[in-house]
This record gives structure tokens, C-alpha cells and sequence, in this order.
């Protein structure tokens, strides 16, 4: 039987991604017994807390013990709060320990920004991981080691699992039922609690966050400049000439500040100001796409699924409300 613990931080942490996750694993563990099987799990909450008063105090848990754990195959770190730094701080002990149970053949994964913590022990050095859309470029700016992947929902390796954002713990823990029981247990479990099981992608959800506290004025104009001209064809060697900067340097710093290319801001602001006008009124496709400033058909369709993983038209269809009626 495997121990699989979900481990609770000291500091500001997500309770519905513990609760949630603990109710889908012993659910399989339940079904499984009834199929005439042995228990398959073990779950518990463990942490170096004895108590701990979650949402303004509304919600306390009491986990187990650290030190009282004998054994454990998988450890689950939750979503955090938004101050990661803080709960990073509070938490050392915790990283220490975490890290030395992955050295002694546990197993590791983390639930959105529960990314923070476990990039902490410095397990994820050189690995990719996934984490909310919303906290890519903080988890980039604290651990520049990592490969964060901004589309891919759930990623794996050599023991290590990390999750995209809000209720996709979800499909990890889907996602971990179909790893420690099987698949059928894993489709069961996502028609009973209503998951998208084959859902891989967390790009239709996010909202590009323009970044503008990376203290280079000279991108700052740049990212105004596109911003208010969205509409219109851009020229990085014309605005590089203006901004009085060689087109190389003016990649190089803008790359540095944004973690895009020029031309791959400028799609993203594209695609985000047209997602916002698909999502409002009955314009159509090809009115969004004039007036972003694309009058190529197909390279807008392409951009825009590339950045969305849905179509132009198939992301009207899912997000507006008048296009449901």
C-alpha cells in the first residue's frame, strides 16, 4: 500500500486544493476496495503544524505530525498564497525535508503555485514545470533554473509531477489515480466528480500579463508604443531607429525584460485584445482580426490557436455569451 501525504506549509495556502484532492483519492481508494481489491492508498495530511486556521480563520485543519511519519511514496505540496517569498521563509524546515524524502525514493507533486515550494529544494533546477498562468513570471524571476511551461497542464518526470492553476488539481488528481489504480478507475472518477479527464492545456484560460516592473524605460516606451498601435503594422526597425537603440540591442533588452521576442509580444497583445472583443458583441471573426491588424486570414487563425489552443471562431463559440443563446 503506498502513503501518500499531503503536506500542509505554515503560512497563506490554498484549502480547496487540499480538500478537493483528498476527497478524490480516497474516493478511488473506496471504489477500488469495492471492487474487490486491497486498499490501494494511504492518505494523510501531514505538516510541522499542529493546527492550522485557513481562509480568515473561517477553516482549521489538524494534520498529522512530521516526524510521526513512517513512510511516504508521494508527497503532494498544495497551492500557496500570494506571497511566496513569505511562506518560503516560514518554511525551510519543510523544503529540507521534502527534498531529503525525494533523495529517499518518495515521489513528488505539486498543485500550482505549490510549484514555489517545491522549486525551493531546488529539485526542479534544469526540469520543466507548470504553475498558474497568473504566476509565471514570478516563479521565472525567483528560480531562473527552471523551464516553466506556460501551456502544458500537467508535466512529469523522474518522480516529479507539477500542475497548472486554480481547479486543475483536478485532473492531477485524476491524473494520480490513473498512475496508482488505472484508467478505468481514472474515467469513473472524472464522470463522477464531472473533470474533463483528456484536458491538457491551460492556455484558453490565461490572460497575458503585461509586464512593465522590469525597470528598463527604454522597453517600457517600446510596450506602449505597441500597445497603442495595436492595429497597425509595426516595424522593430523603425522603433528601435526612433528609441535611438540597434535592432540586436533592442531584442536583446526587450527578450531580457518581457520573456518574449518584439514579435511575440505583439501577438500576444494582439490575441488578447482580440479575445476581448470576441468575448463581447456579434462582431465577427474577420472584424476582430482587421481591426488587431491582421488581414491574413490564416496566419491569424494560426497565431491565435497557437497562443489560445482554441480557433478564433471556436473561442467566440466557448466564451460569449450572446453566441450560447
Amino acid at each position: 500500500m503506498k502513503h501518500v501525504v499531503i503536506v500542509v506549509p505554515t503560512g497563506d495556502i490554498d484549502i480547496s486544493s487540499i480538500t478537493g484532492l483528498f476527497q478524490v483519492l480516497n474516493w478511488a481508494n473506496e471504489h477500488w476496495q469495492k471492487m474487490g481489491h486491497r486498499p490501494m492508498i494511504k492518505t494523510h495530511l501531514a505538516s510541522y503544524e499542529t493546527e492550522l486556521k485557513l481562509e480568515f480563520g473561517f477553516f482549521s485543519i489538524h494534520p498529522l505530525n512530521i516526524d510521526e511519519l513512517e513512510k511516504a511514496d508521494l508527497l503532494i505540496i498544495p497551492s500557496l498564497g500570494q506571497d511566496y517569498e513569505s511562506v518560503l521563509q516560514k518554511n525551510k524546515a519543510l523544503i529540507t525535508w521534502i527534498r531529503e524524502q525525494y533523495k529517499g525514493g518518495a515521489e513528488l507533486a505539486s498543485i500550482c503555485t505549490g510549484a514555489f515550494l517545491l522549486a525551493a529544494t531546488g529539485l526542479l533546477d534544469g526540469k520543466s514545470c507548470s504553475v498558474h498562468w497568473d504566476a509565471i513570471a514570478d516563479l521565472k524571476r525567483l528560480f531562473p533554473n527552471i523551464h516553466v511551461q506556460t501551456d502544458v497542464l500537467t508535466t512529469t518526470g523522474k518522480g516529479i509531477y507539477t500542475n497548472g492553476g486554480g481547479y486543475s488539481f483536478l485532473n492531477l488528481a485524476l491524473f494520480l489515480v490513473e498512475k496508482y489504480f488505472d484508467r478505468q478507475t481514472a474515467i469513473l472518477g472524472s464522470k463522477m466528480f464531472q473533470i474533463d479527464i483528456d484536458r491538457t492545456s491551460q492556455s484558453p484560460f490565461a490572460i497575458f500579463q503585461v509586464q512593465k516592473n522590469h525597470g528598463d524605460d527604454l522597453v517600457c516606451q517600446a510596450q506602449t508604443y505597441i500597445e497603442e498601435n495595436v492595429s497597425e503594422k509595426i516595424s522593430f526597425e523603425d522603433l528601435a531607429s526612433k528609441l535611438a537603440i540597434s535592432r540586436r540591442n533592442f531584442d536583446r533588452r526587450f527578450i531580457k525584460a518581457t520573456g518574449n521576442t518584439p514579435v511575440e509580444y505583439l501577438q500576444r497583445v494582439k490575441v488578447e485584445v482580440a479575445k476581448s472583443a470576441l468575448e463581447k458583441g456579434r462582431k465577427t471573426v474577420f472584424e476582430v482580426m482587421n481591426e488587431v491588424g491582421y488581414s491574413d486570414d490564416k496566419a491569424f487563425r494560426e497565431v491565435f490557436k497557437k497562443i489560445t489552443g482554441l480557433s478564433p471562431w471556436d473561442y467566440r463559440v466557448k466564451y460569449n455569451k450572446e453566441m450560447a443563446n
